[in-house]
C-alpha cells in the first residue's frame, strides 16, 4: 500500500484529509535575505504558528510545504510548530528556480550555482535522495516531494541539469514531483525534456498554473497526466478572482478534475494576517474562497462541494502518495 511521507512519520493516504497544494510557512530565502527584501522573509515563529492555527480551525489537516533549500528552508521551526498545531506538513527536496542560484548556500563559501554547476549529475541525485530517504541536513525530518523549476519564458543550462536531476530522484524513490513555472510558462517544453527522460508524467504536478490562464495551454498539460496546481488565490494583482474559476471549470468541462491540485503560494508577510501587514492569513482559501467557488460552480452546472472534495482530499490523497515498491 502506498504512503505519504510528513515531517513527522509516513501516513496512509486517507489520513491526508483537507490539504493545501502549495504553500510556504517559514522561511528565510538567502537571496532575498542578501537584498534586505522583507516581505519574502517569513522569520517570525510566532506569527508562522498563529497561521497554522487559523489553517487548523478553518477545517486544514495538511499542507505541501514547498520551500526548497534554495528558498531557505527550515525544517526544524516548521516542524515544531507544525506538531504544536496538529498540522501534517509535507517537506520539499531539490530546487526551485535560476535566479535564486547566485547567492550563497547557507553554511557554505560557494553559491547555489556554483555547486550545481560544479557537482557530477549524480552527486546531486544522491544529495536529494538522501533528504528523501534519511533526513533533510541530518535531522530525522525527511522530505515527501522533489522538486525542481525553471525561469520566465526560458530554461537556463543549470536549470536543465536539476530538471534531469530532480527526474532521476523522482524515479529512485518513487517521491511525488513538483515543478515551478515561472508566470506558469516552459510546462510545455519541461514536458519534453521529463518525457525524454523517462518521467511518468501522473507523478508531476506543475506549479502556477493560475499565473497563465489560458485554457488550451491547461488542456495540453492535462493531456499528458500531470497535475496542475491553481495557487495563486488571493493575488488580485495579476487578474480577477473570477478568471481562475473559469480555467478550473474549463479543465473540469473536459473531464480533467482529478488533476487539480489547490494552493495559496503563501510566501510574503503582506499575505499574512499576523506579521502586521493586514494580510488575508493562510485561513482565506478554506474561509472565503470555499463558499465563493461553490456557488460559481453551482451557477455553470457543476456541484462545487464534489470539486473541491476531489482538489483539497481525494486528488491530494493520491498526488502524494508515494509509488509502489519506494523508500
Amino acid at each position: 500500500m502506498g504512503f505519504i511521507r510528513t515531517l513527522h512519520g509516513d501516513i496512509a493516504p486517507a489520513q491526508l484529509g483537507v490539504t493545501y497544494s502549495h504553500d510556504h510557512i517559514y522561511c528565510i530565502p538567502p537571496y532575498w535575505a542578501e537584498r534586505n527584501d522583507e516581505d519574502l522573509l517569513l522569520d517570525s515563529a510566532e506569527a508562522s504558528e498563529r497561521e497554522l492555527a487559523d489553517f487548523r480551525a478553518a477545517g486544514g489537516h495538511s499542507f505541501y510545504d514547498a520551500t526548497a533549500p534554495d528558498y531557505g528552508r527550515q525544517v526544524e521551526v516548521v516542524a515544531r510548530i507544525a506538531q504544536r498545531q496538529h498540522v501534517q506538513i509535507i517537506a520539499t527536496a531539490g530546487f526551485n528556480k535560476g535566479f535564486l542560484w547566485s547567492c550563497k548556500r547557507p553554511g557554505h563559501n560557494d553559491t547555489f550555482a556554483q555547486w550545481i554547476e560544479h557537482s557530477p549529475l549524480d552527486a546531486l541525485v544522491e544529495h536529494v535522495v538522501r533528504e528523501v530517504t534519511d533526513g533533510i541536513d541530518g535531522s530525522q525530518y525527511r522530505a515527501g516531494v522533489v522538486k525542481c523549476g525553471t525561469g520566465y519564458n526560458m530554461i537556463s543550462p543549470l536549470e536543465r541539469k536539476t530538471l534531469e536531476v530532480i527526474v532521476r530522484a523522482q524515479q529512485i524513490t518513487g517521491a511525488p514531483m513538483h515543478s515551478h513555472t515561472e508566470m506558469g510558462t516552459m510546462a510545455l517544453e519541461q514536458t519534453q525534456v521529463f518525457k525524454t527522460l523517462g518521467l511518468d508524467m501522473s507523478r508531476l504536478c506543475f506549479a502556477h498554473m493560475d499565473r497563465n490562464p489560458d485554457p488550451w495551454l491547461h488542456r495540453q498539460i492535462a493531456n499528458t497526466g500531470a497535475y496542475l496546481s491553481f495557487d495563486g488565490i488571493t493575488r488580485i494583482k495579476y487578474h480577477p478572482e473570477h478568471i481562475r474559476t473559469q480555467a478550473i471549470l474549463e479543465l473540469c468541462k473536459r473531464g480533467y478534475q482529478k488533476q487539480i491540485l489547490i494552493g495559496g503560494d503563501f510566501a510574503r508577510k503582506s499575505m499574512s494576517a499576523h506579521y502586521g501587514k493586514g494580510g488575508l492569513g493562510l485561513k482565506f482559501i478554506l474561509a472565503d474562497w470555499r463558499p465563493r467557488f461553490i456557488e460559481e460552480a453551482h451557477e455553470a452546472g457543476f456541484d462545487g462541494e464534489a470539486l473541491l472534495h476531489d482538489f483539497f482530499i481525494a486528488n491530494p490523497a493520491r498526488y502524494f502518495t508515494f509509488s509502489q515498491d519506494s523508500q
